[in-house]
């Protein structure tokens, strides 16, 4: 345990201090485009175990590898040519690739919970690129909050939730997309976690529709236990009108009333963006309302609309 997180600026000193901190077992959360992750040496086994221990996080649910270059990925995992080109097209990006886990892949046993597969993804977010290439190797790195609880979009909400529990963080600024990655397996392709890059674009790509899997009970991929993302409030979904007890979430024109809105003008990019702050926005409201449960409002389930919903529905999941 650390008693003072360092709140590092995202410059070549701030990079500099940040890789060493890492090449010295300590974990420092790093912004990417999808939401803050917390870093880690993905080859290090306590540096990785630190990850579990500072998150509260189940050892049976897998990470994400952060790596700079294709290369530094195929060394860790097992591309086939239709893997290889979907890295081509959308890496770096919001999108991680669950693949067969190469035998000297030398990260981690922790990093896959067990399973012959690796969840692995090139991230888009300059500070992150820049912190890949000064660190020069793979990074474990799951979203930078408590296991459970509403992801960090900004340095400030992972001091809120992690603060005195890691080294460091790097201060990038507000992330743009604001939902994780969208996790795909292949042979055949399944979306594991809709994410920051629409299905509709995937199967495009692919030329078939995705199915949908994971398995909130022995899960292959992050993002798939039922509760997650959760703020202290209950969360209540598809709201048309609001009690006088709940703090609401509008979206689109028609929530003039709305305490807060995701957006709107209805732009599901907007809204992804804002989805994470505006439900730890809303979750302080209703504890200083001591109201009963936030009420969102209905949310279209097409492109990035589809990976909302899901954040949404593991929050409002009965808690366990």
């Amino acid at each position: 345990m650390t008693t003072e997180t360092e709140l590092l600026p995202p410059d070549a000193p701030g990079l500099t201090r940040a890789a060493d901190l890492l090449r010295a077992g300590a974990l420092v959360a790093l912004p990417t485009e999808t939401v803050y992750g917390l870093a880690g040496d993905a080859r290090n086994d306590r540096a990785v175990a630190a990850i579990f221990e500072s998150k509260g996080r189940p050892q049976f649910n897998p990470l994400i590898v952060h790596v700079g270059s294709l290369a530094e990925a195929e060394a860790i995992a097992e591309f086939s040519p239709q893997a290889r080109a979907i890295a081509a097209a959308f890496w770096p990006g919001p999108l991680t690739l669950v693949l067969p886990v190469r035998a000297d892949a030398g990260i981690s046993e922790l990093v896959t919970a067990g399973h012959n597969t690796v969840a692995i993804r090139m991230p888009e977010h300059p500070v992150a690129r820049a912190l890949l290439t000064e660190f020069g190797g793979p990074l474990a790195a799951p979203s930078a909050n408590p296991s459970g609880k509403i992801s960090p979009t900004t340095a400030g909400h992972v001091l809120d939730g992690l603060g005195g529990r890691i080294a460091a963080v790097i201060d990038g600024g507000p992330c743009a997309v604001g939902v994780e990655s969208t996790i795909l397996s292949l042979d055949p392709p399944r979306m594991l976690r809709p994410g920051g890059l629409p299905a509709e674009v995937l199967e495009e790509a692919l030329g078939a529709p995705l199915e949908l899997g994971g398995n909130a009970e022995a899960p292959n991929a992050p993002g798939q236990l039922s509760s997650h993302y959760a703020p202290g409030a209950a969360v209540r979904l598809g709201a048309r009108e609001v009690g006088a007890d709940e703090v609401w979430i509008g979206f689109g024109p028609g929530c003039a009333g709305a305490d807060l809105s995701l957006s709107p003008t209805e732009d599901l990019v907007e809204a992804a963006a804002n989805l994470f702050s505006a439900l730890r926005a809303a979750d302080q409201l209703a504890a200083e309302r001591r109201a009963r449960g936030i009420a969102v409002a209905p949310i279209p389930e097409h492109g990035l609309g589809r990976a909302i919903n899901d954040r949404l529905r593991r929050a409002a999941a009965p808690r366990p």
